[in-house]
């Protein structure tokens, strides 16, 4: 798959803020059709507002956690634009602490939205990716699913199952023409972090924030290259697999990193008073 996506269709799920918004700005600039899937359907509506000058939008208010509405979603999207090219998997659930503190119901929820939804939802859409010919599926994972993190522990265990699905199904999937990658950030500047800050593990401020547009643009990329993950920053991915393969160092340089993530930390939450609150994403 090439860069030109006049007339051809993108699914992206949790596509009303954050990343996913930028995602979809991103794409349509590039001429792509686009169906917009979220909780939300204000949220939505704001987004395809913005979006329709520039392309055609479609808008699904729903819950990937429900199969039917998966199916019906595919179904809709074909009819409605002929085809599917790419499908980006975005949609994301975290609730923060250690899992003793976490009702078991919310854990659940993690799983389901982080990584039993991407599954169905990339099940689903197989049938039409394969009539497309030239497609890819996307999926956002995490720095926290290529190291574990504690405070996140169902969190890193959905992404990091998400990682391996992306990359098995890659595997029974090769010379289909459709193309499975991951990206994997550290913390982005979006409301899906910030507006949870205290919770979030002074550990994650240690690396680099990305923004919600450069994480939208390692996504088109990854439609078009060989690449099957990425990681932002790259050094950040080049620390996390370090300390997979040598957990002893990572255990030693650990207090090093918390102590910068404090740092960082407290210097976000003064520009946050500064600037007021937040938005979601």
């Amino acid at each position: 798959m090439d860069r030109n996506f006049n007339n051809k269709t993108v699914v992206i799920t949790g596509g009303s803020e954050g990343v996913g918004a930028a995602t979809a700005r991103r794409f349509a600039a590039l001429g792509a059709n686009l169906v917009l899937v979220a909780r939300s359907k204000k949220n939505l509506d704001l987004i395809a507002e913005e979006l329709r000058p520039l392309t055609k939008v479609m808008t699904i208010p729903m819950d990937v956690n429900d199969t039917e509405a998966c199916a019906n979603l595919f179904k809709r999207t074909h009819f409605e634009f002929g085809g599917i090219h790419v499908l980006v998997c975005n949609a994301g659930y975290h609730r923060r602490g250690l899992v003793e503190a976490v009702p078991a119901e919310e854990l659940g929820r993690i799983i389901d939205v982080n990584l039993r939804a991407p599954i169905i939802l990339s099940r689903l859409a197989l049938p039409y990716l394969r009539e497309a010919g030239s497609a890819a599926v996307i999926n956002v994972a995490s720095l926290a699913g290529r190291i574990p993190v504690a405070g996140a522990a169902t969190y890193s265990a959905s992404k990091f199952g998400l990682r391996a699905f992306t990359f098995a199904l890659a595997e029974e999937l090769a010379g289909s023409g459709i193309k499975l990658a991951a990206v994997s950030p550290g913390p982005i500047d979006t409301g899906f972090i910030m507006t949870h800050i205290d919770d979030v593990a002074d550990v994650t401020f240690s690396q680099p924030l990305s923004t919600a547009d450069e994480v939208a643009e390692v996504i088109i990329d990854l439609c078009c290259n060989g690449k099957r993950e990425r990681s932002m920053p790259p050094v950040s991915g080049l620390l996390t697999t370090t300390g997979y393969l040598f957990p002893k160092f990572m255990k030693l340089l650990r207090p090093l990193m918390i102590k910068k993530g404090q740092r960082v930390k407290a210097r976000l939450k003064a520009q946050m008073r500064a600037s007021g609150p937040q938005k979601g994403g």
